[in-house]
């Protein structure tokens, strides 16, 4: 089976997002189940063509893309995913990615003015460079918006080309919140027809072009990053965000895979970015990284024994801060220590920061991103909060098992999916669930988790089981596999 996965972003050469994450390690599992896969990206300014070993394919220097009355020039380099037999092509454009973000101006934080172009762009140059070269994939898999023109390139575009009109499509949404929504006017320059834009039409969305929508209706297999995630994303415009009748439509089609986690980067025994490492059985490396994780915040050092919570975030309405700012309060008197790492609303800097002046021995607080810092906590925290609105899959209550950080979240997505509460099922629970988005609900299962705490045998079975769970990405690309399956068979 030849498969082209398709995304805007990629680790280790640009990331803005976990879909970042998921380009970079499920492209290896599928690989190892002998799938001829192949990745493709933007080949941003921010990618070292010398450090990554890029070079250009000579056949594919200079492809003539059409954008209304303009044409732009594409060219393809390659090069392999570092650690992997897997090859990457990347879509090289001077004008569209050379610039110094991936979806917005750093300066400013605004997402680009002509992110509708760039990224149909790079769907129509992948396109062009699979017509005209020797590798053909069965099927073609793209992530969120910035591949939402694929599949109606194929089915409207190319449908009578013989090296493109076969080719199946699997699109998956990582994230419904970023739908790709721009002005109605260019769809004259993305070589589309331009019916498609009329009112309730495929690729309109009150008044705008709608990326997002595009993939869904004409994809043949749609999928998401948890199953309780697929479902929630149908029921209401709270998880839907207006999309809910589409994905109703196509429900047959649309299917829920959780996100595996990437083990040679997230593993306690393994970890260079901990100051101690350790393994199930003996956890006295997380007690001292428990120190140094205090150290690192400026909290006491000398109050090991009160539990830790720790939260890595976007700082946003989605990730539950609301709830967060409502409970500080009352949360900060309870017999335990906070620290956080993240970035995102002001509003949410400036409130943090200032409950942090108040409760310097109780709240710590880093307002920036830092994988090193990020790892720290997964280590030496002893309870990982995510009280999100909505969680696509999460990957952080994932990581936190493997360390022995209990999840504290709410039943929502991927965080339904994953943790079980220990209070509801004592054999198999793994952390504390709260079920209604609400400030005081929240506190209860924190309540629960520290009362837990206090319970040494409790607490070091619940660790012990947490460590145990596994969520390697070589059982979602078996998943993975039947869908491209079940595509083919279309």
């Amino acid at each position: 089976m030849k498969v082209l996965f398709a995304s805007a972003e990629m680790v280790p050469f640009a990331k803005v997002g976990g879909l970042a994450d998921v380009a970079g390690a499920l492209p290896k599992a599928l690989k190892q189940l002998g799938i001829d896969v192949r990745l493709a990206m933007p080949l941003y300014g921010s990618i070292s063509r010398k450090e990554f070993g890029l070079e250009k394919v000579p056949e594919f220097e200079s492809i003539s893309i059409s954008l209304g009355k303009e044409t732009e020039k594409a060219t393809i380099w390659r090069a392999p995913l570092p650690d992997s037999p897997v090859e990457v092509y990347f879509v090289e454009n001077e004008r569209f990615f050379s610039r110094p973000g991936i979806y917005s101006d750093p300066k400013t934080g605004q997402g680009y003015e002509d992110n509708g172009l760039r990224y149909a762009f790079f769907d129509r140059s992948l396109l062009e460079w699979i017509k005209g070269g020797q590798w053909k994939p069965e099927l073609i898999h793209g992530n969120d918006f910035h591949c939402g023109l694929i599949p109606p390139y194929l089915r409207m575009s190319y449908a009578q080309d013989l090296n493109l009109g076969a080719i199946k499509t699997v699109y998956s949404i990582h994230n419904l919140a970023y739908q790709g929504k721009f002005p109605l006017e260019v769809v004259s320059k993305i070589g589309l027809p331009q019916e498609l834009a009329q009112p309730m039409a495929a690729l309109e969305f009150f008044g705008e072009l709608n990326y997002m929508k595009a993939g869904l209706v004409f994809a043949d297999v749609i999928n998401t990053v948890s199953e309780r995630y697929a479902q929630e994303i149908q029921e209401s415009p709270e998880y839907g965000v207006g999309l809910e009748g589409v994905l109703r439509s196509r429900s047959a089609d649309l299917f829920g895979i959780l996100n595996g986690v990437d083990y040679s980067q997230w593993n306690p025994e393994e970890d260079k970015l901990i100051a101690h490492q350790f393994k199930p059985g003996d956890l006295s490396g997380k007690r001292k990284n428990k120190a140094a994780l205090l150290k690192a915040f400026s909290l006491p050092t000398t109050e090991l024994e009160r539990p830790l919570i720790g939260i890595i975030s976007r700082l946003a309405d989605q990730k539950g801060f609301d709830l967060v700012l409502q409970a500080a309060g009352e949360l900060l008197t309870l017999d335990l220590k906070l620290v956080i790492l993240g970035t995102g609303q002001k509003e949410y800097h400036r409130r943090l920061q200032a409950i942090q002046k108040k409760n310097p021995r109780k709240l710590g607080l880093a307002l920036t991103f830092d994988n090193r810092l990020a790892h720290q906590i997964e280590a030496g925290a002893d309870m990982f909060l995510m009280p999100s609105r909505y969680e696509p899959c999460g990957l952080n209550q994932m990581y936190s098992l493997k360390y022995g950080t209990i999840p504290i979240v709410r039943a929502t997505g991927g965080l339904a999916d994953t943790i079980r509460d220990v209070e509801q099922d004592p054999n198999n629970g793994n952390g504390f669930v709260f079920e209604e988005y609400r400030a005081d609900e929240m506190l209860v299962a924190i309540g629960r988790a520290v009362a837990a705490f206090r319970d040494g045998r409790l607490w070091q079975r619940l660790v012990d089981r947490a460590m145990s769970a596994d969520f390697s990405w070589a059982r979602s690309a078996e998943k993975y596999l039947q869908l491209y399956q079940r595509a083919l068979q279309k």
